[in-house]
């Protein structure tokens, strides 16, 4: 009777373990399940992808970014591993799995049989050493995640001034091949009614720019499409899919802040540099794992000969040894020598971010200044020239050549201005990835900020 009393206990002991347990998850688990989870109600609620903004030609900046967050693969596959790494957090700080074991002495029949159980056990602060660690790693994806965020919306922003400056450099080239088409058919007159000399020459001359402005207007078709399929990829669409509504209006023209406005906002917002802090705090949580190392770790378990009588009890009990002090040193050294190039590699990075700062910089003022002397300088300039040259070809007091030119350089001069529009909105869109400006929270970030 007391043989089957022990028995039925430890088939309910080992139902409950096959059953299942709850660990007791570290505050750092808490803390990044609610970030995640929060995340995922908005980003990929109940695991589907969210209803997408109705694009229109006039859509809102806010509406195209809005979609390219949401749709972009990258992004999706930068969440799922910032998922994958917090559910590594309870495997880290768990207990190892219990185990049923069974034992059996046989001569001509079975002389004992004992079934059993057995557990491992580690110390509490080493697995919330363990759990901490794994956290780390997990603030690491996160900012990983960020910086997907960050790049998708400078890629659409980058793409959108690409397509507004092809556009406008369309329109100039089109204002180019009138102005060619038109010079050349006069100097053809001129040089059939025998009016003026060496029209033959301003012949050759307009022919070869009307055929180097066709020339440049065909590779403007290609660079088009280039950038179109530029912005469609930043908005997360396939090349098989069906292209969105272009964007009808240029991209908002971005404010410059002063240097060290900027530099703050860098080491305060910068996706990588928060991903490498990141990282240095990780190397700090394996350094305490490794001090912990020195911790014994235990096994006990207990079996029940149910062949015996009285019934037979045996525990087995085990205690590793941590004696190879070398093994242990050399454990402690690694993970110094991790957290040492995670803070070298961080130090680097700031470096690296300084000289990227003055090259935005540069290039940034450098477009602005260009772009303010042909607008307040070069144009005003030309289009005075251009004034006095029409009147004198209405007097016939000037020839046409000169009035041809003249338009022909007021369309170069905007052709300039395009162009140095758009190194200044590349410049800033860049700048903007440094510090990651312009992305809306709207439930895509943690409840955090996003430096460390």
């Amino acid at each position: 009777m007391n043989r089957a009393k022990h028995l039925r206990s430890l088939v309910l002991l080992s139902g409950a373990l096959l059953n299942g347990c709850t660990g007791t998850p570290i505050a750092e688990e808490k803390a990044a399940r609610r970030e995640v989870t929060g995340v995922g109600r908005n980003f990929r609620p109940e695991d589907q992808k969210p209803d997408l903004p109705a694009l229109r030609a006039d859509s809102t900046a806010a509406d195209y970014l809005r979609f390219a967050l949401l749709n972009n693969s990258k992004v999706e596959a930068a969440f799922y591993d910032w998922r994958v790494s917090v559910e590594a957090i309870t495997s880290a700080r768990s207990l190892p799995d219990p185990q049923l074991t069974l034992q059996a002495d046989v001569v001509h029949t079975v002389t004992s049989f004992m079934p059993g159980a057995m557990l491992d056990i580690m110390t509490r602060g080493k697995r919330a050493a363990m759990g901490r660690e794994a956290a780390a790693a997990s603030e690491v994806s996160y900012r990983t995640y960020a910086t997907a965020l960050v790049d998708t919306a400078i890629d659409l922003r980058l793409a959108w001034v690409e397509l507004a400056y092809v556009d406008e450099v369309t329109a100039l080239r089109g204002q180019e091949s009138s102005l060619a088409d038109q010079s050349l058919s006069i100097a053809q007159a001129d040089y059939a009614t025998g009016q003026g000399m060496g029209t033959l020459e301003a012949q050759t001359r307009w022919l070869n720019e009307s055929a180097k402005i066709q020339a440049e207007s065909a590779s403007l078709a290609d660079q088009r499409a280039a950038a179109r399929a530029r912005f469609k990829a930043a908005l997360g669409l396939h090349r098989e899919d069906a292209d969105p509504p272009w964007p009808e209006h240029s991209v908002p023209p971005a404010p410059l802040p002063d240097e060290e406005t900027l530099w703050q906002q860098i080491l305060g917002a910068n996706p990588g540099l928060a991903s490498m802090q990141a990282m240095v705090d990780m190397s700090i949580a394996s350094v305490d794992v490794a001090h912990r190392a020195k911790t014994p770790d235990f096994s006990a378990g207990l079996m029940a000969d149910f062949k015996a009588n009285p019934l037979l009890f045996r525990t087995w009990d085990t205690m590793t040894l941590p004696i190879w002090r070398d093994k242990i040193a050399a454990t402690i050294a690694s993970a110094e020598g991790r957290r040492m190039a995670a803070q070298a590699r961080l130090n680097a990075e700031q470096v690296s971010l300084a000289a990227e700062l003055a090259k935005m910089l540069f290039m940034a003022r450098e477009a602005d200044r260009m772009a303010a002397y042909i607008k307040g300088k070069a144009l005003p300039n030309t289009e005075r020239a251009l004034a006095s040259a029409e009147a004198a070809y209405q007097s016939n007091m000037g020839g046409f050549a000169s009035l041809a030119e003249l338009r022909l350089m007021q369309v170069d001069m905007r052709l300039e201005y395009a162009a140095a529009q758009r190194e200044r909105e590349t410049a800033l869109a860049e700048l903007s990835r440094l510090v990651a400006d312009g992305i809306p929270a709207e439930g895509l970030l943690a409840e955090k900020s996003l430096p460390k």
